[in-house]
Order: C-alpha cells, then structure tokens, then sequence
C-alpha cells in the first residue's frame, strides 16, 4: 500500500493547524497560563497564546504538518515493502 502523498500531508497540515488553534483557545477559555504552550513561539514566528496568537499558529501549524506530513509519506512510500 502506498500513501497519496498530496492527500496525507494535507491532512497532516489540517489536524496540526486545528490543534494548535483549538488548544490555544482551551487555553484562554480555561484561563490556565499556558506556559507550556507558549513554548511554540519559539518556533512559530509570532505565536502567542493569545486570541490572534492562535490564528498564526494555525497558519504555522498547517504549514508545519503540511511539511512533515509529506516527509513521512515519502518516506513511507520509499521504504515500505509489499505487495501492491
């Protein structure tokens, strides 16, 4: 079996995005710190938990998941051994 390259890392990209954006708004509903979170933006060029925070770290994490997503599946697809 092999991975549809296009349609897994787009879906990588979606489940990532909507994470970071749905947890960041648990986060502020919550009213918890988020320091655990907020570690992101050292990755994420202008992430913040904070309402507009959590539509960049969507954008970041589509990318993101985008990126490793197709990594993965290429490299499923490169090493995976059987019958097709």
């Amino acid at each position: 079996m092999k991975f549809n390259i296009k349609a897994f890392s787009l879906t990588c990209g979606i489940i990532w995005g909507l994470s970071v954006l749905l947890s960041t708004f648990w986060i502020l509903i919550i009213g918890a710190s988020g320091k655990t979170l907020g570690k992101l933006s050292k990755f994420y060029i202008g992430y913040s938990v904070s309402w507009g925070g959590a539509f960049v770290g969507l954008i970041w994490g589509f990318v993101d998941g985008l990126i490793i997503g197709a990594i993965f599946a290429l490299l499923y697809n490169k090493l995976s051994v059987g019958k097709e």
